[in-house]
């Protein structure tokens, strides 16, 4: 599976905002249709909330993979 590091400049980048920088997501409403559809993996564990807050160190899994890494 690919890997792909995402940079944050804050705390934390909510769910459906990185599956929509991503463009793995097209627009919001379809980023929650994929949490929703019980697609997201949060560090190996299913991920339901929408607006769950990722932080640095964070992997996230949905066709590819993302680690969240704070800059």
């Amino acid at each position: 599976m690919e890997e792909i590091e995402f940079i944050i400049n804050g705390e934390f980048i909510e769910l459906i905002g990185l599956l929509k920088v991503m463009g793995i997501a097209q627009t919001g409403g379809h980023a929650k249709m994929i949490v929703e559809d019980e697609k997201v993996l949060r560090n190996g564990k299913l991920e339901v909330r929408k607006r769950a807050k990722l932080v640095s160190g964070d992997v996230i899994e949905v066709g590819r993979e993302v680690r969240i890494v704070l800059k």
